[in-house]
């Protein structure tokens, strides 16, 4: 399989393949478009059982982070870097001064951030052999806080919209799939709030602490879609919405944190058919990549009260995307990819 026959190429501009022999890296970086400025997204460190699937997530992930730039109104084209490894493992300094390496080699067309697998002291290495990196500890904060609130806010556009539900998070039932930073911080919130939690994670420790914490009721994850609430969040991996769990499905919305939340875009339609309202996850979860246009590495002061306000915008872009499917009878991950191309696909 070449680049151009994967499933996931779409037009892609850039492709580049690293491999260090010293520290044994072996890499990925994925730009998808940059007609609105340089490819901006996150570094990745994960297992991938082999080369063909690193590829898919670095090309689906890079096209994931154009439409999700365009529809925060920022000046980013999608970009996204996976590096082949176990981060438990594998990663060390000098691993991570060689993906700064390559990052440099593409001369700014790519700057990276923390994605899984990543930490601060992993951008703050990688920025010692590059300034294209962003995410570090001097040039803006945890994204986790800010990425959790921007989807607390668009849960609440979804439950105004589809259950005429005005009153904040009061009573509202939701099962959080996924306990990492954004999840256990978007359950936090959401518990301040008032609302009525079901929470699911492979980490016993998370589950147990959100129970203690918060109230929750722990779900086993296999079953976690399938819970009698109002909102399922998916906030772990991808493609959780699929053949198998529409059928499933125990909510009326989803509304969630995770990337590629969609196994394959006719889902959105097949959630549509069934009357279940979904917030497309590029435009919900836009918390992290607002937080760092906001950060030092791009001019910004990181400023809480303008991020803040930015956020905000994802709730008033998501009641926009469902007045607009529902007006159109289509589906809001349809809506939202127009919206997105409209805004990008003409070189600026």
């Amino acid at each position: 399989m070449t680049v151009f026959s994967t499933p996931e190429y779409d037009g892609h501009e850039h492709v580049a393949f690293g491999h260090d022999e010293e520290t044994g890296l072996r890499a990925i970086i994925a730009i998808h478009n940059s007609n609105l400025g340089p490819g901006v997204g996150g570094c990745r460190m994960w297992p991938y059982p082999d080369d063909t699937a690193a590829l898919r997530d670095a090309l689906r992930l890079s096209r994931g982070m154009t439409y999700k730039s365009a529809l925060a109104g920022l000046p980013f084209g999608g970009g996204k870097s996976v590096i082949i490894g176990d981060a438990r493992a594998e990663k060390t300094p000098a691993l991570m001064r060689a993906m700064g390496r390559f990052v440099e080699s593409l001369g700014g067309r790519y700057v990276a951030a923390e994605d899984i697998g990543m930490t601060v002291a992993d951008m703050d290495e990688m920025a010692t052999v590059t300034e294209h990196v962003t995410g570090t500890s001097t040039t803006s904060g945890n994204p986790s806080p800010y990425t959790a609130y921007g989807v607390m806010r668009g849960i609440e556009a979804a439950i105004e919209h589809r259950l005429a539900h005005n009153d904040g998070m009061a009573g509202v039932r939701v099962a959080i799939q996924g306990l990492g930073a954004v999840g256990f911080d978007l359950a936090r919130r959401l518990h301040e709030q008032g609302a009525k939690l079901h929470v699911a994670d492979i980490n016993k420790d998370a589950v147990q602490r959100a129970v203690d914490t918060f109230g929750a009721i722990p779900v086993d994850t296999q079953n976690i879609h399938a819970a009698a609430v109002d909102v399922f969040a998916p906030c772990a991996l991808g493609a959780v919405i699929n053949d198998k769990t529409i059928g499933e499905l125990g909510a009326q919305i989803v509304a969630g944190s995770a990337n590629n939340q969609l196994a394959e875009d006719r889902h959105g339609k097949a959630l549509a058919a069934r009357g279940v309202l979904y917030a497309p996850d590029y435009v919900i979860n836009a918390g992290g990549i607002i937080e760092i246009a906001h950060g030092k590495s791009f001019g910004g002061d990181h400023d809480d009260s303008k991020i803040y306000a930015h956020l905000d915008t994802i709730h008033d872009t998501l009641t926009e995307i469902f007045e607009r499917a529902e007006t159109e009878g289509t589906a809001t991950n349809m809506v939202a990819d127009t919206m997105a191309e409209e805004r990008f696909r003409t070189p600026a």
